[in-house]
């Protein structure tokens, strides 16, 4: 008799995989991020070309900072530079606290 056994997935896991929203957190708020990868990265595009016309009403450059947030989900550089940021960031703000 032969019995079959439920393998694993490749991750190692006998659950199904769910794929893991993106969310951004902005000023203490979770943002949830569009599931399609190109959908995020060209609303990070957008977001990053607004705000290079932030002199104009409506639009300001408010829109760079989130939009480089936003391609930092899926862009490697741009997520590198943030976390360095972040970094830097921190350990600033921990001088200025002692």
């Amino acid at each position: 008799m032969d019995e079959q056994q439920d393998a694993p997935d490749a991750g190692g896991h006998d659950e199904p995989s769910v794929r893991k929203a993106h969310r951004i957190a902005v000023m203490g708020r979770d943002m949830p991020l569009p599931a399609s990868r190109g959908l995020r990265i060209a609303t990070g595009a957008a977001l990053v070309l607004g705000g290079t016309v932030g002199f104009l009403p409506i639009v300001g450059f408010w829109m760079i900072p989130l939009g480089l947030l936003v391609l930092s989900v899926d862009l490697g550089p741009v997520r590198r530079w943030r976390r360095r940021t972040a970094v830097r960031w921190g350990r600033w703000r921990a001088t200025r606290r002692n």
